[in-house]
């Protein structure tokens, strides 16, 4: 499995199983609601210091939301 669809599987439940809803992870973040698509569809990734903010919000790891470990 390539990173980035590991990423949007376990992007997509950190999400769902978070109080945000992608519209306002989005606005947390500073970003359109068209990355929260795209990390979601396994298109691309998010930056580092993305990631990093990301995990604090949604209270996972970078390694876990990465594939890196289970």
């Amino acid at each position: 499995m390539n990173k980035e669809i590991k990423f949007a599987k376990r992007f997509s439940e950190a999400l769902k199983n978070s109080n945000y809803t992608g519209k306002e992870l989005a606005k947390e973040l500073g970003l359109a609601e068209s990355n929260i698509s795209n990390w979601k569809k396994g298109d691309n990734l998010p930056s580092v210091e993305i990631l990093f903010k990301i995990s604090i919000l949604l209270e996972e790891s970078t390694d876990y939301l990465l594939g890196l470990e289970d």
